[in-house]
């Protein structure tokens, strides 16, 4: 029996995506589930390591770089490199896609969550990954954030 193809969920109209993806995070690690968050640009990824720190006075959200020695143990791993599950250590994550590109590894995860801004610069790189990930196969699932209601 063939793999079904990965998910992508499309959470439109945060915002705030960093924050949103902050929310996110904090529910899968309370969920008990693993997330490699991905972004090519490593000032990006550095700020977003420093939110996640910051993102609620009473929260904690366990993370590491890919590269740290704790990776393997840690629920939550950020990379700008493009990893497998495995790779990162964590063969049943979900991958949240904070780039503006669809990853390159996407296929090879269960779940990709993309978390889309009402920035209209946020909202047509958001368009053209639809696009791609459509033209690929992946099976996709839209979400109104605004009204919590699936598309």
């Amino acid at each position: 029996m063939p793999n079904a193809p990965t998910r992508v969920d499309f959470a439109f109209g945060a915002p705030d995506r960093w924050r949103a993806a902050c929310e996110v995070l904090a529910r899968h690690y309370s969920a008990g589930n693993q997330v490699v968050v991905y972004c090519t640009q490593a000032q990006a990824l550095s700020a977003f390591d420093l939110q996640l720190w910051g993102y609620e006075p009473t929260a904690f959200i366990p993370h590491v770089m890919a590269d740290d020695t704790k990776a393997e143990q840690t629920p939550i791993v950020l990379t700008s490199q493009a990893l497998s599950p495995e790779q990162a250590g964590k063969p049943q994550a979900w991958l949240l896609n904070l780039d503006d590109d669809c990853p390159p590894m996407a296929r090879q995860y269960q779940r990709v969550l993309e978390i889309v801004s009402t920035s209209e610069t946020d909202t047509a790189a958001a368009r053209q990954r639809w696009r791609q990930y459509k033209q690929l196969g992946f099976e996709l699932v839209g979400h109104d954030l605004a009204t919590r209601k699936r598309l």
